[in-house]
Formats: C-alpha cells, sequence, structure tokens
C-alpha cells in the first residue's frame, strides 16, 4: 500500500490505532496502542512493521519523546526504511490531537524571537525561498500542530511542534537550527 503523508484523518480519540510489529511484513509479537505512550519498551524489544488503522502519529526514537521523530498516518509500514527510519527503535509514540480551525506558525530568524519574523497558515516547501533564511532558530505556534523537516520537499529528519513558543531549536528536539520545509497537521 502507497503511503501518502498529506493524507488527512478524521477521528475521535476511541477510534485512534496504531498496531506495532517485532518483525518486518507485520509479523512477530505486536502491540496495538491508541493513546500516548511514553515508554514502549515494557511492549516490545524492536519495532520493524507498522499498520496505523486510525490517527495521525508522531514516533520517537526514544523513551520519553525524545530522539529521531517519525510523522506516519494511516497506512501499512512493511519495514522501518517505509517510515524513513534509521533504524528498528521505536520507544514512544504520541497521538497527534484533531485540530479545527486555523493554523498560525510565526518563525524567526535567531533565538528568543529575535531579528525578521515571518508569519505562516499554510505549508512552506521551501523555507529559503519564502523566508531567505535555511535556518529557523525559534518559532511561536499560534494554532493548529505543524512538523518541521530538515530539508526541502518534507524530507529529512522531522520535529513535530505543538502550539507554544520555542525559543531555541534544541525545544522542538532539532540538533541543529536547518529547517528546509514544513507543513500543517491537517484534519479534513
Amino acid at each position: 500500500m502507497q503511503v501518502d503523508q498529506t493524507a488527512s484523518c478524521k477521528l475521535t480519540l476511541c477510534e485512534a490505532l496504531i498496531i506495532f510489529f517485532e518483525d518486518q511484513n507485520f509479523s512477530g509479537r505486536s502491540y496495538e496502542c491508541s493513546t500516548d505512550h511514553i515508554d514502549l519498551r515494557p511492549h516490545f524489544s524492536r519495532c520493524n512493521s507498522i499498520r496505523i488503522v486510525h490517527g495521525c502519529w508522531m514516533l520517537y526514537e526514544h523513551s520519553n519523546y525524545m530522539g529521531l521523530q517519525y510523522f506516519l498516518t494511516r497506512g501499512e509500514y512493511t519495514d522501518f526504511q517505509h517510515w524513513m527510519g534509521m533504524n528498528d527503535s521505536i520507544r514512544s509514540c504520541r497521538l497527534i490531537p484533531q485540530h479545527r480551525g486555523t493554523f498560525r506558525n510565526r518563525i524567526y530568524e535567531r533565538e528568543q524571537f529575535r531579528s525578521q519574523m515571518m508569519e505562516f497558515t499554510d505549508d512552506c516547501p521551501h523555507v529559503y525561498e519564502d523566508f531567505n533564511h535555511h535556518d529557523i532558530y525559534s518559532c511561536n505556534v499560534l494554532e493548529g500542530y505543524w512538523i518541521f523537516y530538515e530539508h526541502p520537499n518534507y524530507r529529512g529528519r522531522q520535529y513535530f511542534l505543538r502550539p507554544g513558543e520555542y525559543q531555541r531549536y534544541s525545544e522542538w528536539g532539532a540538533p541543529n537550527p536547518r529547517i528546509g520545509s514544513f507543513r500543517r497537521v491537517d484534519y479534513h
């Protein structure tokens, strides 16, 4: 099954479901999950395939929502390479809530909301073309949920941002300020 990362999902929390499998092609020990988990280690030792029945999810390489992040939508992922995983380590997950309404995101050229600012209400496939900078040092998510990507055209490392103030890039889990693109997590 082809997975479309721009796919939208409409659900209530009770409908959300992700199934983790220890082995490729949905085999081996499995664990069903319908809510956020800060530590998945008690349920499986490795994750080599995933089936998302409902919902949009952010998966994390380490417990406590740390490490590499992966945004996944409804679909079947037969091995970790299908979700652009670097290894078979998934240790925490977060269900991305449905957002109704507008999306607003302010990005800044420097830490602590200093220097040039630009506000976005839509997806941005090329940050440099719109912002004239390759780096985003701080961000204020005013409305909606957003995914930042390390490279243009929604490629590379991914970072999930909820509404709130991020005074420096490390607060959204990035090792450096390089952001090439970003998009809304849209549920329509």
